[in-house]
């Protein structure tokens, strides 16, 4: 199906980028004033009312905006705990469209006689999120799908939330010196752009279902090429509880097994094949009545050169070893410049912090506190001292890496699981070539036709 044939309201426009703008002042802006306006009058602040018209506001809005709500929920004790649940829902509960929205995507995608395709297509969706809605539908022989269907105008509206997130940085970059965002923002407007198509997301679906294929205890949906376009994405369904309510009910053993599931299902695609899910919110996972995991929304997929993977590793032997120079060469692997005693020395605070727990080997929790304040408190020490010595340039690579490794850590905080991970991580890289990396990459890529990193 041609541009021509799709919703019109599909197509970037500079009207849409414009209303856009104005949505998101108006959306964020009228919880604001509540908030201020309690502040004014001495008045008890509302917090619970405030954090509903927050996640009211940012889930109306769709698009990247709500997805950086859902990033800060998945920290613990970032956010206040009215408004981390709140968000949190935001996840697998965002406001969906209506029945007049889906009959025109539906025909549009699938054409007029669509429902023809289906022995029931509910109504109501039964998750929102932040590009698009999911149907749980029943195919013709009675299989169970989940039917993905993207919001009207995403294109306008990830072009406006870009350029609006370009002069935030812009302005953040001029109060604060200590870290320049634009590779961050280069990177992220590429993963965004990438996650409008469908078609590059059913690729990057089959994609993790090879690399994942001998794991027991993790569970990829199967594509339904003939039901899916580059705005439907049609899977098959699977359940499961949602992690949040697993890791509050669960045992001991129980939230082990699932750690571990989810450590090799996130790694075990980056150390064998050079591949990272680079959307780690609890809404794209759950867990089955065995603790194996179920992993969705493959849209914000990064492929990494093996020379980044091979400089992961060494960082990691270069910080057991106390080898100063081994740790440059890894972060210039990384893509880090002009790497003086004093980046390093900072580098290190923050990395110390993320390998602590594969360091030792013995079974402990992912960190000693159960507080995400901890890691917040890493941070702001790194932050502080990166202005002081002038700043630094992440490299684009850095971006989805280190957004997984905090994501990924919060999720083991809630689960309070206690593994020896220092031997899961060496199970992974013992052995590690980064030759066998990249012809075994290259063999999945060229599978499902996407393209190797140059």
């Amino acid at each position: 199906m041609s541009d021509d044939d799709r919703l019109p309201e599909d197509r970037p426009s500079v009207r849409g980028r414009v209303g856009r703008y104005g949505r998101v002042g108006a959306a964020v802006g009228g919880a604001a004033m509540r908030m201020a306006g309690s502040r004014y009058l001495g008045r008890e602040a509302d917090h619970e009312r405030n954090a509903a018209d927050l996640k009211a506001a940012l889930g109306g809005l769709k698009g990247p905006l709500m997805k950086a709500a859902q990033i800060l929920a998945t920290i613990p004790d970032a956010l206040p705990e009215d408004y981390a649940r709140e968000l949190a829902e935001l996840q697998s509960n965002a406001p969906p469209m209506g029945w007049s929205f889906v009959r025109r995507r539906m025909s549009a995608e699938l054409g007029p006689d669509w429902q023809t395709n289906f022995a029931d297509f509910p109504r109501e969706a039964e998750k929102a999120a932040s590009l698009g809605q999911v149907h749980k539908a029943t195919s013709l022989d009675g299989q169970t799908l989940a039917c993905k269907l993207q919001y009207p105008d995403m294109a306008s509206i990830v072009s406006a939330d870009l350029n609006q997130l370009r002069l935030a940085f812009a302005v953040y970059r001029r109060t604060n010196p200590a870290i320049d965002p634009t590779q961050i923002h280069a990177e992220l407007s590429e993963r965004l752009l990438e996650e409008l198509d469908y078609d590059r997301e059913a690729r990057h679906t089959r994609l993790y279902g090879r690399m994942l294929a001998d794991e027991p205890g993790v569970c990829v949906p199967p594509v339904h090429d003939d039901l899916s376009t580059t705005r439907l994405l049609t899977t098959g369904w699977i359940g499961g509880e949602p992690m949040a309510e697993f890791a509050a009910r669960a045992d001991m053993r129980a939230r082990e097994a699932a750690a571990l599931n989810m450590f090799r299902a996130w790694y075990v695609p980056f150390y064998g094949y050079g591949v990272i899910h680079g959307d780690p919110h609890l809404g794209n996972y759950s867990v089955n009545d065995d603790a194996s995991v179920n992993v969705y929304d493959f849209g914000c997929i990064r492929v990494f050169r093996p020379q980044f993977v091979e400089g992961v590793i060494e960082l990691y032997h270069a910080l057991r070893e106390g080898d100063r120079d081994r740790a440059a060469h890894a972060y210039a692997r990384w893509g880090f410049e002009d790497i003086s005693n004093q980046l390093l020395d900072t580098l290190n605070i923050w990395a110390g912090f993320l390998y602590k727990p594969l360091m030792e080997d013995k079974v402990q929790r992912i960190q000693e506190s159960d507080s995400g304040t901890y890691g917040a408190s890493v941070a702001h020490k790194v932050h502080e001292e990166l202005k002081r010595i002038g700043g630094v340039t992440p490299p684009r690579e850095f971006v989805l890496m280190d957004r997984a490794a905090i994501g990924l850590g919060s999720v083991f905080l809630r689960l309070r699981a206690e593994l020896n991970w220092h031997r899961v991580f060496h199970e992974l890289i013992d052995g590690f070539d980064p030759e066998t990396l990249q012809t075994r990459q290259a063999a999945v890529l060229e599978t499902e036709g996407l393209a190797a990193p140059a």
